[in-house]
């Protein structure tokens, strides 16, 4: 739901109102109650997030929640029984620019 800004033109009140879209346009001010006021045409304002961040699954149901949180404990132990069998079958792997047969090149003699 947007905050509309309105001002009237009778006493100058002006003040930020909270409401639908579907909802009809207020016309009596709160501060003299004459049928003065005027919505305002403003520029509409940014999305400001604060805190340590927002995410689309921030907003997700909680069975939903819980089924991940199960998923994510179940993949875990599996990736970790696959990595420990991965880490013992690692070897230094040799860069493919290497020569395996070739002598040290030898330096120029320049004297």
């Amino acid at each position: 739901m947007p905050t509309y800004d309105y001002q009237c033109a009778e006493c100058g009140h002006e003040f930020e109102l909270f409401q639908q879209m579907s909802d009809s346009v207020k016309r009596k001010c709160p501060e003299c109650g004459k049928n003065r006021l005027k919505r305002l045409i403003g520029t509409g304002a940014g999305i400001i997030f604060k805190g340590g961040g927002f995410y689309e699954t921030d907003y997700r149901s909680d069975s939903y929640k819980k089924a991940a949180a199960e998923d994510k404990k179940s993949s875990d132990s599996s990736s970790s029984d696959t990595q420990s069998s991965k880490d013992t079958k690692k070897s230094k792997p040799e860069p493919a620019n290497q020569k395996k047969d070739s002598a040290p090149a030898k330096k120029k003699d320049t004297s």
